[in-house]
C-alpha cells in the first residue's frame, strides 16, 4: 500500500468493486498520488472518488465492463500519446477508459496529471483558457 492519506469512503468504493476493477482503481489511485503528492481524496456526488488540488484534477468511475478516469482539464493539456479515449472536445473533462487486462499508460498519464495540477495552481483551466 502506498504512503498517502487514503479517504475511507474511497477505500469503501474500491472495496465494493469486482477484483479486476478494484486492482485497476488501486493502480490509478497510487499513480495519481505519485504524480502529485499534494492531491487530496474526497467523495463527490455521494459516492464518486475525486482527487483534488485547488480544484478537481480527476475522478474514478467504475462501469459494467471498464473503469473510467475523468480528467478535469478543459481539454487544454496535450495528449501526445493519445491516451484520451473520449470527450476530446469536452469543455470540462476528458476520459480515459481502462479495461480488464488492458495497459495503464503510466508515464503519459503522470505527465497529464502533473500538468492538470499545475494548471489548477495557476488558477485553473478556465482562467488559463480565458473563459472565467
Amino acid at each position: 500500500m502506498a504512503d498517502y492519506n487514503r479517504h475511507p469512503d474511497v477505500d469503501a468504493y474500491l472495496e465494493a468493486l469486482p477484483d479486476w476493477q478494484r486492482a485497476i482503481g488501486e493502480q490509478l489511485r497510487d499513480l495519481i498520488h505519485e504524480a502529485e503528492p499534494e492531491i487530496v481524496e474526497t467523495i463527490k456526488r455521494r459516492t464518486r472518488p475525486y482527487f483534488v488540488l485547488e480544484g478537481n484534477v480527476c475522478a474514478l468511475l467504475a462501469a459494467k465492463d471498464h473503469v473510467n478516469l475523468f480528467l478535469y482539464d478543459g481539454a487544454i493539456v496535450p495528449d501526445p500519446d493519445n491516451i484520451i479515449t473520449s470527450g476530446h472536445d469536452n469543455k470540462t473533462a476528458r476520459m480515459i477508459t481502462f479495461h480488464q487486462h488492458g495497459p495503464i499508460p503510466r508515464a503519459p498519464l503522470i505527465t497529464m496529471l502533473r500538468q492538470i495540477a499545475a494548471n489548477n495552481r495557476a488558477g485553473g483551466w478556465r482562467k488559463i483558457k480565458g473563459t472565467d
